[in-house]
């Protein structure tokens, strides 16, 4: 068969396929999303599912806010379940628990900061996590350029944001933060956590 012959071939094959093609399939609507339910729940043991997921290290980071209305100092805790999102729009993410006290107020406030600890401010972190004292007591920081929200000193990046959006994620909520502007410091590198201690990276 010449070339002709198989161009004429190969259109005859390519129309009786386009006549024999199914209908194009609707998609399936998307899935209702809920919090799970009390009857739904894996039977997991809290301490098991603790020491498992220990084993994946994170940085750490403290979310501060400033002084929304009503409240007379700025908000902060220490946070190890931060994370980047989206490049456009530029979003990140946090988690925290529904029965935190520093939450409110920072979902009050609207904006917030993420100051992301350098190897040597395990103290500090310590400090952000106790709750009911005063954690900025002889902090020192100065304001985001956006948000006014405290910008810890030493830090190695911070990341100065609006609330995006809250959605519920069993015992905790997940914030999405707008990200307006951010920037990072020379450190020796990050503060990190895993099985329940703090950790820095080994030197090259």
């Amino acid at each position: 068969m010449g070339q002709a012959g198989m161009a004429e071939a190969a259109v005859r094959y390519l129309r009786s396929v386009r006549a024999t093609a199914p209908e194009p399939v609707d998609a399936l609507p998307r899935p209702e999303l809920r919090c799970v339910g009390a009857d739904e729940r894996a039977p997991l043991d809290a301490r098991e599912f603790r020491r498992v997921l220990g084993n994946f290290a994170t940085g750490v980071a403290v979310i501060t806010a400033p002084p929304a209305i009503g409240d007379g100092s700025p908000a902060g805790f220490a946070c190890q379940s931060f994370s980047s999102l989206s490049l456009d729009p530029p979003l990140v993410a946090f988690m925290v628990g529904r029965t935190s006290t520093t939450w409110p107020r920072i979902a009050r406030a609207g904006v917030f900061c993420v100051n992301v600890l350098g190897s040597g401010q395990g103290e500090l972190c310590r400090a952000f996590a106790v709750s009911g004292a005063d954690k900025f007591a002889g902090v020192a920081y100065d304001a985001a350029p956006v948000s006014g929200s405290p910008r810890l000193t030493g830090a190695v990046a911070w990341i100065d944001c609006a609330i995006h959006a809250v959605h519920t994620g069993g015992d905790h909520l997940i914030v999405v933060g707008r990200v307006n502007a951010l920037g990072a410091e020379d450190a020796d590198g990050p503060l990190l956590f895993h099985r329940g201690r703090f950790a820095r990276l080994a030197p090259p």
